[in-house]
């Protein structure tokens, strides 16, 4: 029994606290799955969704405006753009998310957002290729990679039961920047007549103004790592995360190429004299895509599940698009691959983060993940771009190497489950 008189050591003293918790004991406590504090980290990681992956998924309006602007380079040349941007956000995930883990999340953070900022303003200020390749790919994919990658590792803190929920949900953010910044730059470039450097300069203050309430919600919630290897060599003997690994560089490989080339496609193919109707569409239905299907896979099928069936859908439907020759049959193809596509999109962080047995190397396990799935983001765009080329225009070259490459991440997905579970069919992962 404590006498009345008698000091409470600093550690009893916060302990004792109502609504805190020590270090160690939030570290041993299971995540709250709940709450206002772990719901304002999804609504940040929703923001931050918003402004990496969101301008990463418009990227079609971009392309497009190159195409008229940068007349002497090629469409492979112009994707080229769009892959590194998507490349580097993935790669530097290795060393972002080991900081993030030795507890240097808000400095990491902080200079992704900056760099972004910074890369919107350069590009509005850029008339050459190498400049915007410079300002667009190479400074706006690290500071994405810098803001996504912790961000990511923080919300995973947050939730178990509900991770693809609050993952998806959070992951709605790319769908809404996908809707909202290829809108602001059609709108005020084509209809407005204020021109690509004000327009980005608008992109980039609307960007600054939305990451405010991440800087001063979003943190983390476990102990950091000091000390630890920046890869952690022993995720490679385990056959479940090799496996998980190259399921998603497949699936990634092949997934974007209808982001980057839907435009053209519609314009060269089909004839449609203003296709960014698609990209919106494409990018509008990701709203449900991600959320629906994130919740299904919590309650009832499991993540890896969803994954495996998502995967196999996308690739035969990408198989279709070969037959699609009117702007019915496009519009139809552009919803259904949209959900499929922003499906596995918001999957693919949930099941990420559970490719570690310990909570404190998932900033570390998942940057790698991301590091390995980045040279399929930097190559896959191109590659279709290079097959269209060389098939005078043809776009069926670069429809079977998409199909063929996310049927093979599907393929590899099923191969996780089963290294995971066995053949045991109604098994939950």
């Amino acid at each position: 029994m404590q006498r009345p008189d008698e000091k409470v050591p600093p550690d009893d003293l916060e302990s004792s606290t109502p609504g805190r918790c020590s270090p160690s004991q939030e570290e041993d406590s299971e995540p709250p799955d709940g709450g206002r504090r772990a719901w304002l980290q999804v609504l940040c990681m929703h923001i931050v969704f918003f402004n990496t992956w969101g301008v990463a998924n418009g990227f079609g309006v971009f392309q497009q405006y190159y195409r008229q602007t940068l007349t002497d380079q090629s469409p492979s040349s112009i994707s080229w753009i769009g892959s590194a941007q998507v490349f580097l956000l993935f790669f530097v995930g290795v060393a972002a998310g080991r900081m993030t883990d030795a507890g240097h999340f808000l400095v990491t953070f902080c200079c992704g957002v900056f760099l972004q900022v910074v890369a919107i303003f350069m590009t509005s200020l850029a008339t050459s290729y190498y400049q915007i390749f410079l300002a667009q790919a190479v400074c706006l994919g690290i500071g994405n990679g810098l803001a996504f990658s912790p961000a990511l590792v923080v919300l995973s803190q947050y939730f178990k039961r509900k991770r693809a929920f609050s993952v998806g949900v959070a992951a709605a953010g790319a769908a809404v920047g996908g809707l909202v910044y290829p809108t602001l730059l059609d709108q005020l470039i084509n209809h407005r007549g204020l021109g690509f450097p004000w327009t980005l300069r608008i992109m980039g203050f609307i960007m600054l103004a939305t990451y405010l309430p991440c800087l001063v919600w979003l943190r983390p919630r476990l102990a950091h790592r000091k000390t630890g290897p920046w890869i952690d060599v022993s995720a490679f003997t385990e056959l479940p995360f090799v496996l998980f690994t190259l399921s998603f560089f497949f699936n990634f490989w092949g997934l974007y190429f209808a982001f980057f080339y839907m435009g053209t496609f519609a314009r060269d193919k089909i004839g449609i004299t203003d296709p960014i109707i698609l990209i919106m569409i494409l990018n509008g239905v990701g709203i449900f895509g991600r959320i629906i299907p994130s919740i299904i896979a919590d309650r009832w099928v499991g993540t890896l599940n969803s994954v495996v069936i998502i995967s196999l859908a996308a690739s035969l439907l990408v198989y279709c698009w070969a037959a699609v020759s009117s702007s019915g049959g496009l519009i139809a193809f552009t919803v259904v691959y949209g959900l499929l596509a922003s499906a596995l999109q918001a999957l693919f962080p949930a099941a990420a983060t559970t490719m570690t047995p310990d909570p404190r190397r998932a900033g570390t396990r998942v940057g790698m993940i991301l590091c390995v799935v980045s040279f399929a983001n930097l190559t896959g765009p191109s590659i279709c771009g290079a097959l269209i080329q060389s098939h005078d225009g043809s776009y069926l070259g670069a429809q079977a190497f998409a199909a063929s490459s996310i049927f093979l991440g599907a393929a590899f997905a099923m191969a996780t489950r089963i290294a995971k579970t066995g053949f045991f069919l109604k098994a939950k992962v």
